[in-house]
């Protein structure tokens, strides 16, 4: 009963008005003829495809879920996905943002960014199959040698083959430095690998003829700890020079997780008995290789959110409109019927403008962070593209982390504007709200980001990466500081970003004397520089449509109240964050282990 539009509109605003794209592109050699026009051609292809082939298949895939067949270690995906997966194939979809040299069609980056946020809105566990794969072409086009690239590459590119990345094992997940899968030396410069993972998304499945393992290992002279690990090319088929499946290499699932969302995806226990495996990249660094991948994912994963983020509030606006219950506190507003609409009321508005913020927010932030990747890979200043690289590797934690976190909360408004209904499967709510939770833990938790965040981008180069934001946000301000239509939006970015500049050096003095006030603020500080960025970006939007309010588009009408609601209702937040992140690590570190 779920329905889905893709918002092309808000797509358009911030691709022509916010970013101005046209003008970004034509500076980039490898992108400059990429127009508007066939931007829109793809955004709406786009839609249409996600729309009426991806979207159909998300609740029957979530309730039928994958099988596994003991004897044979073959996994069987929901009725629909094989075929899906063709014509995703067959449309040309897997190379969207890939390099020509390998079949891909070279488009940009943030333009393959925004047809993904299409696919986790219709169908988060299917577009987890893609997904990885591009990840790991990624990794390859980086590490790879000239002929690992040219025998994996093309068929990555392609789809004919998909990709997963192999990390976790029972007894490590985030602490890789732990992890025990060995890899030995063998014939002709591969190598025999034996161990075991878990939670391998996509680990095994029936959509592709191959499937391309990215392992991590220990050679048998590696040091301890993470600065031990080597990566590996694993494939499911051992494939020739020139791509031809061969044997079928000693890798297996052995058995599927059962779990709380993503049903639809094969989340995989992958056993390695003597696999055959080459090495991808340098011997004890494959840590730095798959960091390529694992970028790529907490990208990928923020995205996810962002699609359930949309997709929930679409249904709960539709079911708002519909359900009649009640009468408006001030008087009725539907008189000719027995109850008014439940949208009348101010805490169902409430919830639908929390989901609706956080939506366009972290489309707004997502869709910088991909236009800045695409200038980090393809401008010719050298200055530009280290100035790019800075913000995309401060913003990466808060895409992840920021965006899932908001995500939870807005699916679970959005179920509750649906109130028992909500609860109940045959409405598609609560498998938003169930879909929504991993993306809060894989990847690498988000207290894992907030860590990364405030100790390796923020106090690791003092604050250099966070200045490089803050001087946009301080050129915006000084820009905007004295127009009085722009005071509500302009005054509290410019609060903000100078208590963040406080915040963070009264942290970085804490943790010179014990770095567990790192630990102790980690969490409220991301989420405090994720308010710094919505703020920045609301602040510019609002700017934007104050200026065609009058135009009589009641897009920027509806823009610019997001805008008011997000700084009146949701901004509030960062006075308690600040706290927290300013109450130590006493509190917290005080209770002896034993007395929990």
């Amino acid at each position: 009963m779920a329905v889905y539009q893709a918002p092309l509109r808000d797509m358009q605003f911030l691709l022509y008005e916010l970013l101005d794209v046209e003008a970004e592109l034509a500076q980039l050699p490898a992108h400059a003829e990429t127009n508007r026009e066939l931007i829109d051609q793809v955004l709406e292809e786009g839609s249409r495809f996600t729309t009426e082939v991806i979207f159909p298949l998300n609740q029957g895939g979530d309730l039928e879920g994958c099988h596994l067949d003991p004897v044979t270690h073959a996994v069987t995906t929901p009725k629909g996905f094989r075929e899906a997966y063709r014509r995703f194939v067959e449309g040309g979809w897997p190379a969207l943002g890939c390099d020509p040299k390998f079949g891909g069609q070279g488009l940009p980056i943030l333009l393959n960014n925004a047809f993904y946020e299409m696919l986790n809105a219709c169908n988060q566990a299917w577009s987890m199959y893609p997904g990885l794969t591009h990840g790991a072409y990624e990794c390859l086009h980086a590490h790879g040698t000239p002929e690992q690239q040219a025998i994996y590459l093309p068929k990555l590119v392609s789809g004919e083959w998909t990709g997963t990345m192999c990390l976790t094992e029972a007894h490590c997940g985030t602490d890789l430095g732990l992890l025990r899968s060995k890899a030995v030396p063998g014939a002709n410069g591969s190598y025999s690998i034996t161990g075991s993972k878990i939670f391998i998304s996509s680990g095994e499945h029936d959509l592709a003829e191959n499937i391309i393992h990215l392992v991590l290992a220990r050679l048998p002279d590696a040091p301890p700890g993470t600065k031990g690990i080597s990566l590996f090319i694993v494939p499911k088929f051992i494939p020739d020079a020139s791509g031809a499946l061969g044997a079928r290499n000693q890798i297996f699932c052995g058995a599927i997780e059962h779990k709380m969302g993503i049903h639809g995806n094969a989340t995989s226990q992958m056993n390695l008995d003597g696999a055959t495996g080459w090495l991808l990249g340098q011997p004890n660094k494959g840590l730095n290789a798959m960091f390529v991948m694992m970028n790529a994912a907490r990208l990928g994963v923020g995205m996810q959110s962002l699609g359930l983020t949309e997709v929930a509030y679409q249904n709960a606006l539709a079911y708002a409109r519909d359900r009649l219950q009640s009468r408006s506190l001030s008087g009725p507003k539907a008189p000719d019927k027995p109850a008014d609409p439940i949208i009348v009321h101010p805490d169902v508005r409430r919830m639908l403008l929390t989901a609706r913020a956080w939506a366009e927010g972290g489309r707004a932030l997502t869709f910088f962070v991909a236009l800045q990747i695409d200038r980090e890979l393809n401008h010719p200043d050298e200055t530009v593209r280290k100035e790019a690289a800075d913000l995309v590797a401060l913003l990466t934690p808060v895409v992840k982390a920021f965006i899932t976190d908001n995500a939870w909360q807005a699916t679970s408004e959005s179920m509750q504007v649906y109130g028992g209904h909500g609860y109940i499967t045959e409405w598609g709510m609560e498998q938003f709200v169930r879909d929504a939770r991993i993306n809060m833990i894989y990847e690498g938790t988000n207290t894992i980001q907030s860590l990364d965040l405030l100790g390796r981008k923020v106090l690791s180069d003092n604050g250099a990466k966070l200045k490089r934001f803050g001087g946009l946000v301080q050129q915006f301000v000084e820009d905007n500081g004295t127009v009085e239509a722009l005071a509500e939006f302009v005054n509290p970015l410019a609060e903000l970003g100078e208590k963040v500049t406080k915040l963070t050096m009264e942290i970085g003095m804490k943790a010179f004397q014990n770095q567990d006030e790192v630990g102790a603020a980690a969490v409220p500080y991301l989420r405090i520089i994720g308010h710094l960025v919505y703020s920045y970006f609301f602040a510019r939007m609002a700017k934007l449509a104050l200026a065609k309010e009058g135009s009589g588009d009641p897009f920027y009408t509806g823009k610019l109240a997001t805008a008011r609601f997000y700084f009146a209702r949701l901004y509030p937040e960062t006075a308690m964050l600040i706290r927290q992140a300013r109450s130590g690590s006493a509190s917290l570190l005080a209770l002896p282990a034993e007395l929990f």
